[in-house]
């Protein structure tokens, strides 16, 4: 059985952690098969990426039990999370994630990578690394504190309290809460939207907006004229300009 299961219909890619025993907990193989997805979602057939998890759970975190017994090289073993992070960020497409149930440790981590975090109202969220005794990775400690601020990111990173979707969405930590039995639905309607945008704009957006993390108004102001003459070459931008005179919806092609 694929710990990874990969599906690409009308431009999206669906990527679906499928280890629903240990409710998706990451493991070395899953770890290394997502980071290879992740980058060949830059095909140009790939026009959104919506990761998800099988079974009762997003992501439980690092699966303990694959280093039980062995000596461990942490940062030999978090290469593997490197991988999969910087594949995400830096691919040029939308990425939803679709958490129901938990959401912990390095699975939150994930989630907090990606562009777009929609929740079911059953999902559960916990830094969890205190708890063993480790600090936290695969990026939370980058993603975290510019989402929800650094008091916060502190207190959440130090006490690791378990917070319901209601809780995670007033903290920023979701982009919205729906109805676990509208959960699926929502999904699908979300991604298709997103699959029919403009997604060379899409990809521009998020050079601009991973720029600005470091930059200054003066350099953000430079970089902006810098992608927005790419944007204004794209056939979508044509397209948009069409659609806009004629009175009608877009047809973006992606391109």
């Amino acid at each position: 059985m694929s710990v990874l299961l990969s599906e690409l219909k009308d431009g999206i890619l669906s990527l679906t952690l499928n280890r629903p025993e240990a409710i998706n907990a990451f493991t070395t193989e899953m770890l290394q098969s997502l980071a290879k997805a992740l980058k060949e979602a830059a095909a140009p057939e790939v026009r959104v990426v919506v990761l998800r998890g099988a079974g009762r759970g997003f992501c439980s975190g690092q699966d303990l039990r694959e280093f039980e017994g062995k000596e461990i090289s942490y940062k030999s073993h978090l290469k593997n999370y490197q991988g999969v992070i910087e594949n995400l960020v830096s691919l040029e497409k939308p990425v939803l994630a679709a958490i129901h149930g938990a959401a912990a440790g390095a699975g939150l981590s994930l989630s907090l990578a990606c562009d777009l975090r929609i929740a079911a109202a059953d999902a559960v969220f916990s830094t969890g690394f205190s708890k063993i005794g480790l600090i936290p990775d695969a990026g939370m400690n980058y993603h975290l504190p510019r989402i929800v601020g650094q008091a916060k990111a502190m207190e959440l990173e130090l006490l690791s309290p378990r917070l319901n979707a209601e809780q995670a969405l007033g903290l920023g930590l979701v982009s919205r809460v729906v109805s676990v039995e509208s959960f699926s639905d929502e999904i699908t309607k979300i991604a298709a939207e997103l699959s029919l945008g403009p997604t060379k704009t899409f990809g521009l957006i998020k050079r601009a907006l991973h720029k600005s993390q470091g930059a200054t108004l003066g350099e953000m102001l430079e970089y902006e004229a810098l992608l927005q003459d790419l944007a204004g070459h794209t056939e979508d931008h044509k397209e948009g300009v069409r659609a806009f005179y004629e009175k009608r919806g877009p047809k973006f092609v992606g391109k």
